[in-house]
């Protein structure tokens, strides 16, 4: 409020701080006399109040805000007491703003120029959107971006593919018996023509998938479910997978080259696997009582066999001489016969007969009778 009337003060050409008209206050202060007595018109609020300071005359209200206005800040003040941030110049009194500007713009254009691709890895050059050209490895330049951008991907890196991709998920595959077995595989492949899989198919990891699916599919229906189980069997679908799929993507031109192929898993539904194991577990035992009718057929008939080539070298030696070979044959087969008996027969004219001695010596090794001794009386 005092401000204002002060202001009324002043439309009416009298001082409103009880000086002159021109804001003096004619003894050198506003709020006092020239014998120290108090003024008569109010109190300057722009001056220091009496008795305080160092009775300088403080800055009028212009003085605030001409500092503030925004022609002090395009003249460069900053409205800061240190007249704020400025570039330094060049010589000649110009700035160095567009030399900046020119220099990040050139860094800009530089850094999409020069390029560095990896030694496993190869670069597609579209100009304008459209392919122009593939770079090999190496430091190589092209023109600055947006004329022509570059794609970098790795060629020769194995990519692997885990189908199902769901561990707890089941793929049934039908077999070439009619039956089902759940299959997990693993595809690795990596890129053969860099140009061909950037442009020639949408999502190249889901036409992989999709191409092992068919190619698995189809190799399993050629086997039986037991082939499927075996390392053998197992490998010869794994290299027949393989070979599906590559013939099947050079067809699309897909530009993928097909590593392999590992079968991870082979087990049977999970529905019917007790049931699937006690038929594995008769299988095994019709297959061991087999094999073991098998090993005692090779023993007889290795045996029959050897006493068959016994028999053909004893009758090329009787044939050589037949009545010496007969007379051997009777000893022999009487020397077997009468080894197990305990008594021996000659009658040949002019021998003393063989005395049993086994036969004594049998009954000398017998221990005698005990005699039972009876009491007197009988009893």
């Amino acid at each position: 409020m005092r401000i204002l009337d002060g202001v009324r003060l002043a439309m009416a050409g009298k001082n409103p701080w009880g000086g002159g008209s021109d804001g003096s206050s004619g003894s050198g202060d506003d709020n006092t006399s020239g014998s120290g007595g108090k003024s008569d018109g109010p109190r300057n609020p722009w001056l220091p109040p009496s008795g305080g300071g160092d009775g300088k005359r403080g800055p009028n209200i212009e003085d605030i805000f001409k500092h503030r206005g925004p022609e002090q800040r395009r003249r460069g003040g900053g409205g800061g007491p240190g007249g704020g941030f400025r570039m330094p110049q060049r010589p000649g009194g110009k700035s160095w703003f567009p030399v900046l500007v020119v220099g990040i713009i050139g860094l800009g254009l530089l850094a999409t120029s020069v390029h560095l691709i990896g030694p496993q890895e190869q670069a597609v050059v579209k100009r304008l959107g459209d392919y122009n050209r593939t770079m090999d490895s190496g430091l190589q330049l092209s023109m600055p971006f947006p004329l022509e951008t570059v794609d970098v991907e790795n060629v020769e890196g194995v990519r692997p593919i885990q189908i199902p991709g769901n561990d707890s998920q089941a793929k049934l595959i039908l077999t070439g018996d009619q039956n089902l077995v759940d299959l997990s595989y693993i595809v690795r492949w990596n890129i053969k023509d860099l140009e061909s899989f950037k442009f020639r198919v949408v999502d190249p990891e889901e036409t992989v998938n999709e191409v092992a699916e068919a190619a698995m599919r189809a190799a399993v229906a050629e086997k039986e479910l037991d082939e499927t189980f075996s390392g053998q069997g197992r490998a010869a679908i794994e290299q027949d997978v393989k070979t599906r799929m590559q013939d099947t993507l050079d067809r699309y031109q897909a530009g993928i080259r097909v590593l392999g192929v590992e079968i991870e898993k082979a087990d049977p539904p999970s529905q019917v696997v007790d049931a699937f194991r006690d038929v594995q577990v008769a299988e095994q035992n019709a297959d061991a009582a087999r094999n073991q009718a098998q090993g005692y057929a090779q023993q007889v008939l290795a045996q029959a066999q050897g006493e068959a080539e016994a028999f053909d070298k004893v009758y090329e030696q009787y044939r050589l001489a037949p009545e010496v070979t007969r007379q051997r044959l009777y000893y022999e087969t009487m020397e077997r016969v009468l080894s197990k008996t305990d008594k021996t027969i000659v009658e040949t004219d002019g021998v003393t007969t063989y005395l049993p001695l086994p036969e004594i010596r049998k009954r000398a090794q017998q221990p005698a009778p005990v005699a039972t001794a009876t009491a007197p009386g009988g009893q």
